[in-house]
């Protein structure tokens, strides 16, 4: 590789490393052609952008951009390294995990993760990485709680509405009780008519 190409690969490199918050440092050297590919299409269907690179170039591009910020990425750079970047901060660990138990093996190896201006070094931070909570998750976990105490005050609202039209509707189902009739006074006896004169005495 010229000079030349070399400055071409680092000026990609910074140009990713400063599109994404979130990259990979992986060890892939154990991995072959047939595994490599495969990841690699793993890496497409979740929209994470997988390359592999030479370590000089990869530190110089870090350098260059700011030593101390990266110091904990570059010195992880030792054997074969694939950078994973995604916009997604635990999607790449999600990646490895999965290839490793559908190849019963130990590759691809973490060796760093830059995540959002954090950085996990170790291949011990995997389970960690796979755990994070995403910026949408946060979101919905946030919403979730705002909604609650509205959810329940809106069912209780409800439930008493609902109560309440249940006694409405019975009121207006029961058939009303006659009214009670007032007691009549006993008729009083009929009086006897005049009796008729009697006849004068002859």
């Amino acid at each position: 590789m010229t000079p030349a190409q070399k400055q071409e690969v680092i000026e990609v490199l910074k140009e990713k490393f400063s599109q994404y918050n979130n990259f990979y440092i992986t060890d892939t050297e154990s991995l072959n052609a047939g595994q490599t590919s495969t990841l690699r299409r793993h890496c497409f269907d979740k929209q994470v952008e997988m390359t592999v690179a030479k370590n000089t170039l990869i530190r110089k591009a870090l350098e260059s951009l700011d030593s101390e910020k990266y110091a904990g990425i570059i010195d992880s750079l030792h054997n074969v390294t694939a950078l994973m970047f995604s916009e997604s901060p635990k999607e790449p660990a999600l990646i490895i995990s999965s290839f490793r138990k559908a190849n019963n093996g130990e590759k691809p190896l973490l060796k760093a993760a830059f995540i959002n201006g954090d950085i996990f070094v170790g291949d011990n931070q995997l389970t960690a990485l796979t755990n994070i909570k995403t910026k949408n998750e946060l979101i919905g976990e946030v919403i979730g709680l705002l909604q609650s105490p509205a959810k329940r005050v809106i069912a209780a609202l409800l439930h008493n509405a609902e109560k309440g039209g249940e006694a409405t509707a019975t009121e207006a189902a029961a058939p009303e009780a006659p009214a009670a009739e007032a007691p009549q006074a006993p008729e009083a006896p009929a009086t006897d008519a005049p009796a008729a004169d009697a006849p004068a005495a002859e």
